[in-house]
């Protein structure tokens, strides 16, 4: 299979670029900087495009022209917020312009033309599958004041709810995972034991959404799963 990453240098990111690759897998990173350590399982091969999403239109144009005829999973796992995002001192009006648009750029803009350009190579493999990483802060009545940030995650959601009706007949499986609170700083060599305890049951590990995915890719060709909602245990809101 050929994995294609966008997001891909930290957290959940590199967890899914160590995390979901089987022996004579294809995986190739997508993140402004390569990272200078990745551990990957026997056989797996990794390669990495350097480009800065929040350039959409050269990223996208950069990856379409180095990456391999056919793309059995594309993961957009990108998603930047407002600098005061989750404190106290978040203010809408606080907000730059450039803040705002990169955050349209970054999270909509290059996920749609990066979409766009992959399709025909998505669509070439036995089971496509399309998988956008959202939030719960993009879910109605999800209890958070970030307004481009939650904006841009609903616009995600809605972005896969109309390509799964444009290429439902092609067989295009898209999942729009909808994840709480992760624990990004124990990596996926961190025994999950130990990252789960991290937060106090307010932080998910990043092992647990890389299981998730797992089973995803493990689905038949008969079904998929549509909406994933994970948030922590102690998560209030949910």
């Amino acid at each position: 299979m050929n994995f294609l990453i966008v997001g891909a240098s930290k957290g959940l990111g590199k967890a899914f670029v160590e995390g979901l690759g089987q022996p004579g897998d294809r995986v190739i990173g997508i993140s402004r900087q390569r990272p200078s350590e990745i551990t990957l399982p026997t056989s797996v091969t990794l390669d990495w495009i350097e480009v800065d999403m929040r350039q959409p239109l050269a990223a996208a144009q950069t990856i379409d022209a180095q990456t391999p005829d056919t793309l059995d999973v594309l993961i957009y796992n990108l998603g930047i917020w407002e600098e005061a995002a989750f404190t106290d001192a978040y203010r809408f009006e606080d907000d730059t312009d450039a803040q705002i648009m990169a955050m349209v750029n970054t999270n909509i803009a290059a996920a749609l033309l990066l979409i766009k350009r992959l399709l025909p190579k998505l669509l070439r493999a036995p089971k496509a599958q399309l998988i956008l990483t959202g939030s719960t802060s993009g879910l109605r009545q999800s209890g958070r004041p970030e307004v481009t940030f939650a904006a841009s995650k609903f616009a995600l959601t809605g972005m896969a709810d109309a390509l799964r009706e444009s290429y439902r007949d092609a067989g295009l499986a898209v999942t729009s995972l909808q994840l709480g609170y992760l624990n990004t700083e124990d990596a996926l060599a961190t025994p999950v034991t130990t990252a789960a305890a991290r937060g106090d049951g307010s932080l998910i590990p990043v092992h647990d959404v890389v299981t998730m995915v797992r089973a995803l890719l493990h689905l038949s060709n008969a079904s998929f799963v549509r909406e994933l909602v994970l948030p922590a245990i102690a998560d209030q809101r949910f």
